[in-house]
Parts: structure tokens; sequence; C-alpha cells
């Protein structure tokens, strides 16, 4: 399963990288190989400076080894062997009309000292975090990830969306990072689900990013926008930042294995303000998305 999905992931970040520089239309993703000490590595692409994205990052990894002592301790675990491989995504888009968006696609086992499986399972998701809401968008961006999961489960979906809507949640400012998507984790083989099952229903979500994503992007790039605007992005980019690095169990996964500081760090966004106790304007259009992150909206 593990070489199977590692095919995978490699072909979906080139499509999804092929396809956001057609639409930039300017700036190219930069390619770095990357080796890990310990063993595995991955493919790294960042585009920065394009004419529609300020920054992104495309990036696949594999990476296997001993689990160290501090992860041991997160899984309840005792010595054992592992293995990961995902594709994680950042967008920052340079209007402030276009939506930032994440995606992370993973698979992970554990071995015994024989080098039998002893635990695996999948996670991932997609998630959307506007800085103007367009509820067109919303509905959109929502009803794609619905329309992969029902093919699967007709359950997935309010399930995995409910679990997105309470993961990427600044718990210490109240109100979630973004209008949320899908979140899954731990997926593994049960009476109804094989680990084959699982894998058509990742990449299945993996398949419907560019379908959920690049049509807003097209339809809100070349929007007019003011710098007032443009100032209220890269506020609310900051709480991206705090999501990231208070909150993100993936993150936190990356540095506690050693993993390459420069790929866990591509989140981050090139320019944040963080503003003393900012607050938009009653009845603005501001407002109006923060009202929203404070209380999740059924799309669908």
């Amino acid at each position: 399963m593990k070489d199977k999905f590692y095919e995978y992931i490699q072909d979906l970040q080139d499509r999804i990288t092929s396809k956001l520089e057609e639409i930039d239309g300017k700036s190219k993703f930069q390619e770095d190989i990357w080796k890990r000490p310990e063993g595995g590595g991955g493919r790294t692409r960042v585009i920065e400076n394009g004419k529609v994205f300020e920054k992104g990052g495309v990036n696949i990894s594999g990476v296997h080894g001993k689990l160290p002592k501090s992860m041991q301790a997160y899984f309840k675990v005792g010595d054992v062997d592992f293995f990961a491989c995902g594709l994680s995504l950042v967008i920052h888009p340079t209007s402030p009309m276009v939506p930032t968006v994440h995606a992370n696609w993973r698979y992970f086992e554990m071995y015994d000292k024989d080098g039998a499986i002893v635990n695996q399972w999948f996670g991932g998701g997609q998630d959307l975090t506007p800085y103007y809401l367009f509820e067109d968008d919303a509905k959109h961006f929502h009803q794609t990830c619905q329309t992969a999961c029902d093919k699967h489960n007709q359950e997935f979906y309010s399930t995995y969306k409910k679990r997105c809507d309470e993961y990427f949640y600044n718990a210490h400012r109240n109100e979630g990072r973004g209008i949320g998507g899908l979140f899954f984790d731990y997926c593994k083989a049960s009476e109804t689900m094989t680990m084959e099952n699982w894998y058509n229903f990742v990449s299945e979500v993996g398949d419907s990013f560019l379908e959920a994503y690049t049509p807003i992007v097209e339809k809100r790039k070349d929007l007019p926008y003011t710098e007032e605007q443009r100032k209220w992005q890269e506020i609310r980019r900051g709480r991206y930042v705090e999501f990231n690095l208070v909150h993100d169990k993936g993150t936190l996964f990356g540095l506690k294995t050693n993993g390459r500081i420069e790929s866990i760090l591509m989140s981050l966004p090139p320019h944040v303000q963080w503003v003393y106790d900012h607050q938009p304007e009653a009845g603005s259009e501001e407002e109006k998305l923060i009202e929203v992150l404070k209380n999740p909206v059924d799309w669908i």
C-alpha cells in the first residue's frame, strides 16, 4: 500500500503544480529534492511572487526509521519503526479576493521488531480560508467535497466536515481558521472499510482538489481590491500563522521527527500583520466573515 500511495501522490503533485502554473501565467514552481538523514526524503515545490499566487508550496515526502521517543509517547507505543508519506499543500494568493487553500493526504505505517505491520492508517482533507466571504464559492467548495465523499459513504461528508470545523479552530481566538471542508484521520481497516477502500476514498478526495479550488481562483483573481482590503488579508493571515504554529499536529509531527524545516514552514505567508486589538467595522464585509468563523455554517 505504501508504494501505491506514494506513486499516487507523486502523480497528484505533478497535476496540481501544472494546473496552478497555468493559472498563474507568470511564475513556475521551483523544485527541491531533499534527503532525511534518518531515512527517506521528499520533493518540495514552491511558487513565489507570481501574478496570482504570492506564495505556495506543494510538497511530497516519504520518511521512515525509528519512531522518536517524543512521538512514541504521543502514539502510546513502544520502540517501533515507522513509515509516513503524504502530499501537503498551502497556496496564498496575492489578491484578498482569492482564498488561501490547504490540503493534505497522508499514509502511515508502524512495524514491530520483525518488520511486520502493526498499525496503518490514512488521513487528510482540504479546507478553504477566505478573506472576503463569497457564499457561492463556499457552496462550490463544500459541494465538491460532498460529491467526492458520497461516492464512498453517504455519512462521510457530514462527519468529516464537522471534524474539520473542530480541528481548524483557533481556540485562543474563539474562531475557525477558515470555512472548513474535510478533515479525516486514523482511517483504519474495519468490517466495512478495507485499506483498499480507504485508498480509493482518499485518492477520490485528492483528485477532487483542483475541481474544488481552481474555479474559485479563476472567478476572483481579477477582481479589484483596495489597500485596506489587502491590510485585512494580512491581518487574517496572522491568524493562519497562529494556528499552524500553535495547534497544527502536522507541524508538530514534522518538528519532532527531524523533518525538513523549510518544507514544514513553507505554509507560512510572506506578508503578515498583527495589529493590536483589531476589530472589523460593524456591518462590514470583514465583520460578516468573522461571524461565520465564529459560527460554522452548513453550506449545503
